[in-house]
């Protein structure tokens, strides 16, 4: 049965899951953070494989978290028209098991990196720790347990600190944002404790991720339940690996749909939801790695209802991280309510349930009118926002023109 949660979680959580140079140091909310523009040539990164391809300019730099590690960031400067960027940047992220491939997935036409770029946007593309392009750390290596040693908690306070004020070293501008999935919950998180306010302009949100105990999806439930990732941390799996260690990816059909005996003729839909507008040539799902212990974390957020920072079991640890018995909640009511905020879900998502997102829309109830822009899609569920053919009406034109107003 261990390995049937295995698979599941491996799967449940794939989709959950986007001027001035020179040394610069800025103050962003608590830390201080010291950023040196890096610009490197990697043959094999996604501006040789995915970008330059497609006749865009790009630009492949690394920043350095306060915690040592070394994150990869892609930038598209131009339209495909060669057209130098005359408009503000766009720092997108991507969500749990993937990485900035999220956003250039479908055709030029197709895919919000692509198409901000040709909207004059200045495009940089986040790759969190652990991933393929983000992998390195001033004196870890992935083999070790210590790198691995990390929640959403730090893609909050430190990965997405970091690709922020890069951009705004590097740019001298404030910026726009664009998550989806977890990448809509490192926001919020740093958005809430007041981080990065003054270097951002807006955010968007594709598929928020913050209450999650009414996510809808059967096996999301099952591997919350019997916390699994709790099992394989103190076994000393540190990293998640879905196509790495126990075979979690490629045990999956057999695992489920024998043991289980739940439906499995649609994987994708069994656990995002049935998503109406896939391309049929897409059929791939990036699979990167992350930290045991960011599952552990989201199945406490499944299994309580809370938005709280990491709990460690114990009242004596907890103590010793967060100076309480309990871990601090993140509230997310003091997001300032005049911070533009555009939120997108779906009526099909299993993921980002819709009774989930209604209860962090109520959060948000004092926010300012004209400054809380709500976008439901009845037929789209968790892929579609990054994937459908047709996103680019539906969900990206009305993103940039709320990043047009303001």
């Amino acid at each position: 049965m261990a390995n049937v949660v295995v698979s599941l979680f491996s799967l449940v959580l794939l989709c959950m899951a986007a001027g001035a140079q020179g040394r610069k140091t800025l103050r962003l909310g608590h830390q201080w953070l010291t950023s040196y523009p890096v610009i490197d040539d990697d043959v094999d990164g996604i501006c040789k494989t995915m970008v330059e391809t497609q006749g865009y300019t790009c630009e492949e730099h690394k920043v350095t978290t306060q915690d040592g590690y070394i994150l990869s960031l892609q930038r598209m400067p131009a339209g495909r028209s060669g057209k130098k960027a005359d408009k503000p940047p766009v720092l997108l992220q991507h969500g749990i098991f993937s990485d900035a491939s999220t956003w250039l997935v479908n055709s030029p036409d197709e895919s919000l990196g692509f198409i901000l770029a040709d909207n004059g946007y200045d495009v940089w593309l986040a790759n969190v720790r652990g991933t393929k392009y983000s992998n390195g750390h001033k004196s870890l290596d992935t083999n070790d347990q210590a790198y691995w040693d990390w929640s959403w908690d730090e893609l909050a306070d430190y990965d997405l600190s970091a690709f922020v004020q890069y951009v705004y070293n590097y740019t001298g501008q404030t910026m726009h944002y664009a998550g989806h999935s977890l990448g809509t919950l490192m926001a919020l998180a740093a958005l809430s404790q007041g981080e990065g306010l003054n270097m951002l302009r807006s955010a968007s949100l594709l598929c928020p991720i913050a209450h999650m105990n009414q996510i809808s999806s059967l096996v999301t439930k099952i591997a919350a339940d019997t916390f699994i990732a709790n099992d394989l941390y103190w076994l000393g799996i540190r990293e998640f690996n879905p196509n790495g260690r126990g075979g979690a990816a490629s045990n999956f059909v057999e695992n489920i749909c024998n043991k289980l005996n739940l439906n499995c003729s649609n994987l994708i839909s069994l656990v995002t939801g049935p998503n109406c507008c896939l391309n049929s040539s897409m059929t791939d799902v990036s699979s990167e790695p992350t930290a045991t212990k960011n599952l552990i974390h989201l199945s406490q957020m499944i299994k309580t209802g809370k938005i709280a920072k990491y709990d460690y079991g114990d009242e004596g640890d907890n103590m010793k991280h967060y100076g309480q018995a309990v871990p601090p909640l993140y509230d997310m009511a003091a997001i300032p309510n005049e911070f533009p905020l555009f939120v997108t879900y779906g009526g099909q998502d299993l993921l980002s349930d819709v009774n989930d997102v209604q209860v962090l829309l109520n959060d948000l109830q004092h926010h300012d009118g004209n400054k809380l822009v709500v976008l439901f899609q009845e037929d789209y569920a968790h892929l579609d926002f990054v994937r459908a053919v047709n996103a680019n009406k539906i969900i990206y034109d009305p993103i940039i023109a709320f990043y047009k107003a303001n």
